[in-house]
């Protein structure tokens, strides 16, 4: 059986969503697969939840 696929969305996938997706890879790889969107597109992942999530959990945003 084939795993669930959860999207995490928020408006502009560049930290809460990003987050949820990092978590839930880390966390619950073997339940569900994680991906991130947003409606309306940023750039870049928010620098300050890169270095949160690198400082709380050891998961670099930045390489996934």
């Amino acid at each position: 059986m084939s795993k669930l696929k959860v999207a995490f969305i928020c408006v502009h996938n560049s930290c809460r969503s990003q987050i949820a997706e990092a978590l839930g890879k880390h966390y619950a790889v073997d339940v569900f697969e994680s991906y991130s969107a947003g409606t309306e597109l940023k750039g870049s992942i928010n620098p300050d939840a890169v270095r949160l999530m690198k400082q709380l959990f050891r998961i670099d945003m930045e390489q996934t």
